[in-house]
């Protein structure tokens, strides 16, 4: 298990990038996941590439990582995921900028429209549980619960709706990889299908699944790998969203060679682990 740097603010940093170049797009005989920093993930599965919230330029807050990728050096996507509207997630300026080499953008309708009115980008919209094809991947997707700008009078020129938030379930030639995404977490979160890689928040925050929470999804499916996501990126030791610290994890997570705490850039090659599709 990786050692984890705490900063002198208190905050667990992430292990120093690993620079991705064009090679990471290349073709290959198994499906490998690159953890980009934040919530950032790429996906290449035997030359299918897919983004999930990329933010790779343009964030309004400091960072406590360099990006390992920028959007000019991405050669090619086959389609790009977004989960919700927060701009750590509906990065504009990433979208913009990789609108040249991306057919397709998907999300929840919302964001879809928002897309549409803000970047000009054809946003494919979707429902909760409507499954669609990218390449070799079959994507479906699944509920979340993060609607808190209710709650915040600057957000509430529009009601916003649990069908707003997503997460993504994604099967692979090689095995399925699920992002609960930004959620509490949900009684259905907790009778998924076993997935072999869940891309694991664990921000101890109650408009995301809480620290608790994150270790009963992990415990629910002991077998998946764990690849842990939203940490040690954003420089707010103030704000619980962004500063989780893995090692909260190790002794309380069942079997947990199974967490994975990747630098930003680093590889992980998916391992079917389960008997479920």
């Amino acid at each position: 298990m990786r050692t984890i740097r705490i900063n002198e603010k208190g905050q667990a940093v992430a292990p120093k990038t690993m620079a991705m170049d064009q090679t990471v797009f290349q073709a290959q005989d198994h499906t490998t996941i690159y953890w980009m920093g934040s919530a950032s993930m790429l996906i290449n599965s035997r030359q299918t590439n897919v983004m999930i919230d990329p933010l790779l330029e343009g964030f309004d807050m400091p960072l406590l990582i360099e990006m390992p990728i920028t959007p000019d050096q991405v050669p090619h996507l086959d389609g790009v995921l977004i989960t919700h509207i927060d701009n750590d997630h509906f990065s504009q300026p990433t979208c913009r900028d990789l609108a040249p080499v991306t057919d397709a953008y998907h999300a929840p309708h919302y964001v879809a429209s928002q897309m549409k009115a803000l970047l000009g980008i054809d946003g494919i919209g979707h429902d909760i549980g409507e499954s669609f094809c990218l390449g070799n991947m079959e994507i479906t997707l699944t509920p979340a619960l993060h609607n808190c700008q209710n709650g915040s009078k600057k957000y509430q020129y529009r009601e916003w709706k649990q069908e707003d938030y997503c997460g993504y379930w994604i099967k692979t030639p090689d095995g399925t990889i699920w992002l609960p995404g930004d959620s509490k977490l949900l009684d259905a979160h907790l009778n998924m299908p076993e997935p072999d890689v869940i891309l694991f928040d664990f921000a101890d925050n109650d408009w995301h699944i809480t620290l608790e929470g994150a270790i009963r999804l992990a415990n629910t499916y002991p077998n998946s790998d764990l690849v842990c996501i939203h940490w040690g990126s954003v420089d707010a030791p103030e704000m619980t969203p962004f500063n989780g610290n893995p090692e909260n994890l190790y002794q309380r997570v069942t079997h947990p060679e199974r967490i994975q705490v990747l630098a930003p850039g680093e590889a992980f090659t998916l391992k079917r682990k389960t008997n479920h599709d």
